[in-house]
C-alpha cells in the first residue's frame, strides 16, 4: 500500500531545478500522493511548464525563524510535550556542537514547525538534497518516528562534512544519487552501502522531443554568418563561466562567432565586466533566466553548447548537469570538462568534446575545432542524442524510485507485523 509522502525541498519552484520538478511530476503520474514542503519561497519570476502540471500542494516553512516568531513559538511549545522532543534535542545539540551556525538552529526550528503542522497526514518523508533539506527531514523523523529517504545530488554531497553524511546515510532508509562519483563517495561513508543507489535523473523525452530540423553548417569563416555558441546555467563558480569567457577570448581573430548565455545568478555582473575587459562584449548576449520552451528553441538554433564545469573553492561541483543532457537530446554537440558525472554522458571524440577543467587554452582549442568542422559536430551531436535516448530516459528513473519506495514499504509492513 502506497503512503502519503511529504517531500522536503530547499525551495520550490526553481527554474534551475527542472530535474526535481520532472521527477515530482513523474512520481505523481506513477500514482504517488505528494505534498511539497519548501524551506524557501520562490524567488524566480518565471516558471517552467512542468511546474504548472504538478498537482501537489505546496507548504512553505518559515525561511527565517524571526520572520514568523509566533508560528515557531507555537511549534516549540507543542513540541516539548511530545515524546520525540528529547531524542530530537539530543541529536540537535550533538550537531550544533560540531556546526555552531545560525543555519543549524534554523533547520531545528523548521523541523519543529513541520512536525507541529504536519500537513495532509503524511506517512513518509523524502528529502531532496542531503544537506539542509535532509537536516529538516531527519529532525522531523526523529521527533515523529516517521521514516525517511533521500535524493542527494551534487553540491549537497561535496560541501557536507563526512560525519554528517555518514550519520544521515545511517538514518535514512535509502538514498539515491545521480552520478557515480557521488554514489561511490557516499557508499564509502556508510556501513550500509547497499542502501545507496545510483539513479540518473534522465530527461522527459516527450518534453524534449527529437529535433527533426538541421543544425547549421556555419564554420566561422564568414563574418555575416558567425557560429552560434550557447550555454545555459547559473552564474556561479562551479559552472566555470570565467574560464569559458577566457577561452572565447583566445579564439583566433579570423574565426567568427557569437555567444549567448541563458541563466541568472549572482555572478552575472562580474562576468559582464570580465567580458568587457577581454574585449568580447560585442559578441555576447546575456539572456537571463528563460522558460524551458524558450531554452529548447535555443538548443535547436545553436551550433555548439559549452559548459566549463569545475570544482569550486568550497568543494561544490555539478553532478551531471541536466543542460548537457537537454542539449544532447537536440543533437547539439557539447564541449565540457571531465568533472563529476559529465564523462558518464559524454566521451571525447565519440559524442562530444571533453577537456580538463581550469584550462581555457584546451577549451578554446576544442571550440575552434568544433566551429571549423560542422560535419564533425553534427556526427558527435547525433551520437550524443542516441546515448540520451537509450540511457537517459527519465521513465527508467521513475521506475527505479517506484521500486525502491514500494520495496521499502513492504519491509516496513513486515517489521510492523513482526514487532
Amino acid at each position: 500500500m502506497r503512503k502519503k509522502i511529504l517531500v522536503v525541498l530547499k525551495g520550490y519552484p526553481r527554474l534551475s531545478e527542472t530535474f526535481i520538478a520532472q521527477e515530482l511530476l513523474g512520481l505523481e503520474r506513477a500514482g504517488f500522493d505528494l505534498t511539497l514542503i519548501s524551506m524557501r519561497k520562490p524567488t524566480d519570476k518565471k516558471r517552467h511548464p512542468v511546474h504548472d502540471e504538478i498537482k501537489a500542494r505546496v507548504v512553505y516553512l518559515p525561511e527565517y525563524l524571526h520572520n514568523e516568531p509566533l508560528r515557531v513559538l507555537r511549534a516549540f511549545l507543542a513540541g516539548i510535550k511530545k515524546p520525540g522532543f528529547k531524542p530530537l534535542l539530543k541529536q540537535f545539540w550533538a550537531d550544533l556542537k560540531r556546526d555552531i551556525t545560525p543555519n543549524r538552529i534554523r533547520r531545528f526550528g523548521q523541523a519543529l514547525v513541520l512536525v507541529h503542522e504536519w500537513p495532509d497526514n503524511g506517512e513518509w518523508l523524502h528529502a531532496h538534497f542531503i544537506h539542509t533539506p535532509a537536516s529538516v527531514t531527519s529532525y522531523a523523523s526523529i521527533m515523529t518516528g516517521i521514516p525517511w529517504t533521500c535524493s542527494a545530488h551534487a553540491k549537497d554531497i561535496w560541501t557536507s562534512p563526512d560525519w554528517e553524511l555518514s550519520e544521515k546515510l545511517g538514518r535514512a532508509r535509502w538514498t539515491v544519487t545521480c552520478t557515480r562519483s557521488g554514489f561511490e563517495h557516499m557508499r564509502d561513508l556508510t556501513p550500509m552501502p547497499e542502501a545507496v543507489h545510483l539513479s540518473y535523473h534522465g530527461l522527459d523525452l516527450a518534453r524534449f522531443g527529437a529535433f527533426t530540423g538541421h543544425h547549421s553548417h556555419r564554420d566561422g569563416s564568414q563574418a555575416s554568418e558567425p557560429a552560434f555558441l550557447l550555454s545555459v546555467g547559473r552564474a556561479v563558480e562551479k559552472k566555470g563561466y570565467d574560464m569559458l569567457l577566457r577561452a572565447l577570448a583566445l579564439l583566433p581573430a579570423d574565426l567568427h562567432w557569437r555567444f549567448t548565455h541563458i541563466g541568472g545568478g549572482d555572478g552575472l555582473a562580474k562576468l559582464r565586466a570580465l567580458a568587457e575587459t577581454l574585449g568580447i562584449t560585442d559578441r555576447i548576449t546575456w539572456k537571463g533566466a528563460m522558460a524551458q520552451e524558450d531554452v529548447l528553441a535555443h538548443y535547436r538554433q545553436a551550433d555548439l553548447f559549452a559548459l566549463a564545469c569545475r570544482v569550486a573553492a568550497d568543494g561544490d561541483r555539478d553532478g551531471l548537469p541536466n543542460v548537457l543532457v537537454e542539449a544532447s537530446s537536440q543533437r547539439l554537440a557539447c564541449v565540457s570538462t571531465n568533472i563529476s558525472g559529465v564523462p558518464e554522458l559524454l566521451t571525447d571524440g565519440e559524442n562530444g568534446f571533453i577537456v580538463p577543467p581550469e584550462d581555457p587554452t584546451a577549451l578554446a582549442a576544442a571550440m575552434e575545432r568544433a566551429i571549423r568542422d560542422p560535419a564533425l559536430r553534427h556526427r558527435l551531436g547525433d551520437a550524443a542524442e542516441k546515448r540520451v535516448r537509450e540511457h537517459f530516459d527519465h521513465h527508467s528513473s521513475i521506475r527505479q524510485l517506484t521500486r525502491l519506495f514500494e520495496e521499502q514499504w513492504q519491509k516496513e509492513e513486515q517489521w510492523r507485523k513482526s514487532a
